[in-house]
């Protein structure tokens, strides 16, 4: 089992064991490994995601399913059950543009998690001209995928299920159906802060109006709309919902900041693996991830990170 997945060295000295694979190989194993979207509504270019990159996984794409139905429940329970029936006022209306801000940031930072290539390493590029383009010189070796064929970079694993090798890949989530790598980990990372948010202030928000309706017996108009039995179970569902997200993604948001403030992957901590790679400072770490420099638009799920600071080869091994 392990064989499959083992790294094989090549070198320029070295037969190459990919010479005589005919390109019609190579090229059937692209277009069978390219995980792409059709961009048939054009959604994606006007969110300006240039990737079209979307991983046809059946258990992932429940999991996204679930994810909207929940943030549609969230929506609809704190609008039409606790805010709408308080009325136009000072406190609704700002509770309201709070909790739609939040919601609609995590929305779209959920969206560029899920549609955007986590730093997939290009499929067939493990030939001969390619090893020769590195320039390679005595001593140093790059290491192939068995799976993708391709040369596989310092720093990257494969993922069974994005059926790639992803330089940097931290873990694959299945609810936003994508790898967490070098190029969205930015947004997955805002996709857990605002869904804390939304979280923290939903419970806040039902606890609230459940206090003040019980105190006054429900007989107050503003209560709500519906009985005061449905109202009651809309929002004890509503504050199971956001007590269950809210510790789960306020410990993934922590683990993310961890990871970037460490330099080491979920999976180079899991594997206890030596850094070979000289490791970026706190602040290097957070530039390298959310951009340079420090500005609003690291919470900005539609402002794409300019460079990653500190960027290493990640073609080469010295040995």
């Amino acid at each position: 089992m392990n064989t499959a997945l083992r790294l094989q060295p090549l070198n320029p000295e070295e037969r190459d064991e990919l010479a005589n694979v005919e390109s019609a190989t190579i090229k059937k194993l692209i277009e069978k490994r390219t995980n792409q979207c059709c961009n048939c509504c054009g959604f994606t270019k006007k969110l300006g995601i240039r990737d079209n990159w979307f991983v046809q996984d059946p258990c992932g794409i429940v999991c996204v399913v679930i994810t909207y139905l929940l943030m549609f429940y969230g929506e609809f329970a704190v609008m039409h059950v606790i805010l709408l029936p308080i009325g136009f006022n000072i406190y609704s209306i700002s509770q309201m543009i709070i909790f739609n801000f939040f919601t609609i940031m995590a929305f779209l930072s959920h969206l560029k998690a899920m549609m955007t290539d986590p730093g997939a390493v290009p499929l067939g590029n493990a030939t001969r001209e390619k090893l020769n383009d590195l320039g390679l010189k005595i001593g140093q070796v790059v290491y192939r995928c068995p799976k993708c064929i391709c040369i596989k970079p310092d720093r990257a694993h494969h993922c069974s299920i994005c059926r790639r090798c992803i330089r940097k890949m931290d873990h694959h989530c299945p609810w936003v159906n994508n790898c967490v790598g070098e190029n969205n980990q930015k947004y997955f990372a805002l996709f857990t802060l605002y869904i804390a948010l939304m979280s923290l202030h939903a419970i806040s928000l039902a606890v609230t109006h459940f206090v003040l309706c019980v105190r006054a017996n429900w007989a107050v108009p503003t209560c709500s709309t519906i009985s005061p039995a449905s109202t009651t179970v809309f929002l004890i569902v509503l504050g199971f919902e956001s007590l269950l997200f809210g510790i789960f993604t306020i410990i993934m948001f922590s683990t993310q900041l961890h990871a970037i403030c460490t330099d080491e992957t979920g999976i180079e901590q899991l594997k206890r693996e030596k850094a070979r790679w000289e490791k970026k400072t706190r602040c290097l770490g957070m530039k390298a991830v959310f951009g340079s420099p420090m500005s609003i638009h690291w919470f900005n799920p539609l402002a794409t990170p300019r460079n990653h600071i500190g960027k290493e080869e990640i073609y080469m091994y010295n040995v």
